[in-house]
């Protein structure tokens, strides 16, 4: 697949190898693809598939266009302090996956004699490495046309205003966890009901997959596919109505607000 751009990650642990993994799946060119890791053991996998490796940060935003730094948020500021008086604020652009750090924070630490790169924060989730991650971009400064680019190669892409970034995390990064929490319930309830837990994880799991591609097309609405398969007197209401008296609407507004509280 052709490209105009070449990307750098800095960090290659779980989240930043997870994006070096999702963007070559998407066809993205390991050529130019640079990861930086203070161990470049833990980053072989991708140096065999073709990418650059090395352990200089310096050395890995040389020729990159758009540079992703994927580090914990108490070693940003570091990392922030040796790259920005190297970064041509012209040309490159910087995305942040980083959690706890607000925007006014993240552009001072990314200034350098009164100018900043194109910023912005990206925060996916872990589907990220399949091409299936709920991602969300929110720009601090410039056009952030490349961390779009290469966002949008990694499943769905939505801008929001940082105001939102704590609920979309609940939604779409702890929503993962969340999302999984009913699938083990349910292949629990499965194995009760008579299926090997193996056999049962995949009936659930296929199941959440056609659930999500049904709300996938156009003007779809989850209380309207519900409707379709409850019908009166039937199973499906039973066990719905099972669940509620069970609290489980509650429950999942309840986590989702803990969620962000936590923020």
């Amino acid at each position: 697949m052709n490209q105009e751009y070449r990307i750098a990650i800095i960090g290659g642990g779980a989240m930043g190898g997870a994006v070096a993994r999702g963007l070559l799946a998407s066809g993205f060119d390991p050529k130019c693809l640079t990861i930086a890791n203070p161990h470049t053991d833990r980053v072989r996998p991708l140096a065999e598939a073709g990418c650059s490796v090395t352990a200089d940060n310096l050395e890995a935003i040389g020729h990159a266009d758009l540079i992703i730094i994927a580090v914990k948020p108490w070693i940003l500021p570091s990392v922030a302090a040796q790259l920005r008086g190297h970064i041509d604020c012209g040309r490159q652009e910087v995305s942040l996956i980083v959690a706890g750090i607000s925007g006014v924070e993240l552009l001072d630490m990314w200034t350098d004699g009164g100018t900043v790169p194109a910023l912005s924060i990206a925060m996916p989730n872990t589907a990220v490495a399949l091409c299936q991650s709920m991602t969300f971009l929110v720009e601090l400064n410039g056009d952030c046309l490349l961390a779009h680019a290469a966002f949008d190669r990694l499943g769905s892409l939505m801008t929001i205003e940082e105001r939102q970034l704590p609920a979309a995390t609940a939604l779409a990064s702890c929503g993962i966890a969340y999302a999984l929490r009913y699938i083990r319930a349910a292949v629990e309830g499965g194995v009760e009901l008579g299926f090997r837990a193996g056999d049962a994880q995949a009936i659930v799991a296929r199941t959440i997959a056609g659930a999500a591609a049904l709300l996938g097309t156009p003007d779809a609405h989850a209380e309207a596919e519900i409707d379709k398969v409850t019908t009166p007197g039937g199973i499906t209401i039973r066990g719905l109505n099972a669940m509620e008296a069970a609290g489980f609407t509650p429950a999942v507004i309840a986590g989702l607000r803990a969620s962000v509280n936590k923020q």
